[in-house]
């Protein structure tokens, strides 16, 4: 077992590899980021400058690192979705171990063709599910292990998506679009599909059918004097909560995609910002005006082998971003709320009174440690990455890439049930 950290190259110098690899500059003693693989001249040198890497091994594009004899242990690859799987195949063959951001890739096929090309060349390959190692859902699960519900029966889980998250990610952003993306649930719940799997502990899943659509952000529905740009004349822009001035200026949310446009100026000005804004930001751009076509809600439902049931509702545009999860078993319930940081445990009663025993399960964070990185999930899923290549004990929630194919193919699945009007059986 080595005891020298472990060295890894970033691919894709975006918000979600910079989360990763924050681990190497909290724990230096067990990673050290070696490499850049990143187009943007600005996040390269800013990455560069942040882990001291040299200019030798920079590099513009992925192709450019994969050509280079091996620099590194591992890849940390936070390219955009569309680009997972071609950007990962060169690395597996070159013989680094692989952290992918997910999804894995956009069809059943790339997931199986990666899963079967890292078995070939022995490779360690693990998908940033970060929730399983948030300590919200890590609790679920040692709850549901315990026996404390029974078995399981049924689960209802869903994610709240804020109004402002929607607006930046989904109406105005990268994943607006299926086509330069992956579809809405895919790009975004792949993380709930796969908390449905492995809550489920390995029984398969059998059957999936799904509704959603497009509904709310389209020009049908643009509210009378709304314009094509929030400040391009919008009589509705002081008022209204998408308004990209008040989210982005004023409340200062969303800083690396609002101001990507114009990340070569190192600390923009205000006019700077609301300029971009009025002229060529894509973020500036009215929600009812956008080229988005990813849906904007959408419901899963899914059959597994033993009965049991699941069901996932992506709810968008909400006023409050949370998940929460309520599971039904054979001798009780467990319930919970992510953002709020609590659980409730709930058992029938043998005596006169209350119909149920509640027993609160206060998982004892701040709001802070709720906040940071998906509820304290990015940080443990890169330590668990370094102990996983170390040969060390592997946790209950490492994802090796044959662990996600079920969440995957429930995705797959589930947008396919919807777009054809049909109830969908999951391959074999």
């Amino acid at each position: 077992m080595s005891t020298q950290p472990l060295k890894v190259a970033i691919v894709g110098a975006g918000h979600r590899s910079l989360a990763y690899a924050r681990f190497a500059i909290d724990h230096p003693d067990r990673m050290k980021v070696v490499a850049i693989a990143e187009p943007s001249d600005v996040r390269r040198a800013r990455t560069a400058e942040l882990h001291g890497v040299p200019a030798e091994n920079l590099f513009r594009s992925y192709q450019e690192l994969a050509a280079k004899p091996k620099l590194a242990d591992a890849v940390i690859n936070g390219t955009m979705d569309k680009m997972h799987f071609e950007s990962s195949l060169p690395f597996v063959e070159k013989g680094y171990d692989l952290l992918l951001e997910k999804p894995i890739a956009r069809t059943e096929r790339e997931v199986r063709d990666l899963i079967a090309l890292a078995g070939k060349h022995g490779r360690k390959v693990m998908i940033c599910h970060v929730l399983r190692y948030a300590p919200f859902y890590a609790k679920v699960k040692e709850v549901l292990d315990s026996g404390a519900i029974g078995s399981l029966v049924a689960m209802h889980t869903s994610e709240n998506v804020s109004y402002h998250h929607m607006a930046v990610g989904f109406i105005r952003g990268r994943w607006s679009n299926t086509e330069r993306s992956n579809p809405m649930l895919l790009a975004k719940c792949c993380h709930d599909t796969d908390i449905i799997a492995w809550l489920f502990s390995g029984i398969p899943a059998r059957r999936v059918a799904s509704f959603g659509s497009l509904m709310q952000f389209k020009p049908s529905n643009a509210p009378a004097g709304s314009a094509k740009r929030c400040l391009d004349g919008c009589e509705i822009e002081a008022t209204c909560p998408y308004s990209a001035r008040i989210n982005y200026v004023e409340k200062g949310i969303w800083k690396t995609y609002a101001w990507e446009p114009i990340e070569h100026l190192k600390n923009p000005t205000k006019e700077q910002k609301l300029e971009s804004l009025r002229t060529d930001n894509p973020y500036g751009r009215c929600v009812w005006h956008c080229d988005n076509d990813v849906v904007d809600h959408q419901t899963v439902i899914v059959e597994f082998a033993n009965g049991a049931t699941a069901t996932h509702n992506m709810l968008c545009a909400t006023a409050r971003a949370t998940r929460t999860i309520h599971l039904v078993g054979t001798a009780g319930e467990l319930e919970g709320d992510m953002d709020a940081g609590r659980l409730e445990l709930r058992k029938p009663t043998l005596v006169a009174g209350p119909e149920c025993t509640r027993e609160t399960i206060d998982l004892g964070l701040t709001g802070s440690q709720i906040d940071s990185g998906h509820g304290g999930g990015d940080g443990r899923l890169v330590e668990d990455f370094v102990r996983f290549l170390r040969g060390e004990p592997a946790s209950k929630a490492t994802t090796r890439i044959e662990d996600s194919l079920t969440g995957h193919l429930i995705a797959f699945c589930a947008d396919t049930a919807m777009r054809e009007r049909r109830v969908v059986e999951l391959p074999v």
